[in-house]
């Protein structure tokens, strides 16, 4: 239903009608859609928050608190910070969206245990998003893979949110990593991974000439 309702909503936006808020329970509706049948866009949920902004008495900390959930599945891209910034100061010290701005601290700073740790406290903050859990452990093993060589399998089913082995060999088969005997995870090579680059500085007569001059 809401890869249905997305030329839909995509007409809504178009023009001055993108900011009439009598568009809004459509909108919303629409993030709804999207955290239940685990889509994304950005794009309506910027619009969202931007009508909010326009009309304060509109605001729903619900759909906000969704909106910031969607964006969090979407790391590393920026779509977390464009919303936060739409959304009054104020509001962000509510429940639950002051909680959700620590889940997305503590993802920022790689405290995935911690991370883990606090959705299971809080179960209720996270259920309505379908394919959470698994949309942030790609995002996870996007750092991984930027960060280690090697891994333990101990140590990844930790980060992955104590998951099983079995969970965990799925992940390392997805990102084509090798398992090896000593119960190390091969991720990748970094020093393969880096690119050497020339950079070559020109300096003109003129502007040397003029830097001696203003030294006399």
């Amino acid at each position: 239903m809401a890869e249905a309702m997305r030329g839909t909503v995509a007409s809504l936006l178009r023009g001055i009608d993108r900011y009439n808020p009598e568009n809004l329970p459509t909108l919303e509706r629409y993030v709804q859609m999207q955290a239940a049948e685990n889509t994304y866009d950005i794009e309506a949920n910027l619009a969202v928050l931007k009508l909010y902004q326009f009309n304060p008495g509109y605001f729903q900390t619900e759909i906000a608190s969704l909106i910031l959930l969607k964006a969090l599945t979407n790391l590393p891209h920026t779509d977390f910070i464009l919303c936060k910034c739409l959304i009054d100061t104020n509001r962000l010290n509510e429940l639950p969206v002051s909680k959700i701005l620590e889940l997305s601290e503590l993802l920022e700073t790689c405290d995935f245990e911690r991370f883990w740790a606090e959705t299971r406290d809080d179960p209720d903050l996270i259920s309505s998003i379908v394919g959470f859990e698994d949309s942030i452990r790609k995002f996870i093993c996007h750092v991984v893979a930027a960060t280690f060589q090697s891994i333990e399998m101990e140590k990844l089913q930790q980060v992955l949110g104590h998951v099983t082995p079995m969970v965990a060999a799925q992940w390392v088969n997805k990102y084509g990593w090798t398992t090896q005997s000593n119960g190390m995870i091969f991720v990748s090579n970094q020093e393969e991974s880096i690119k050497t680059k020339n950079i070559t500085e020109k300096i003109t007569f003129d502007s040397v000439a003029a830097i001696m001059s203003s030294s006399r």
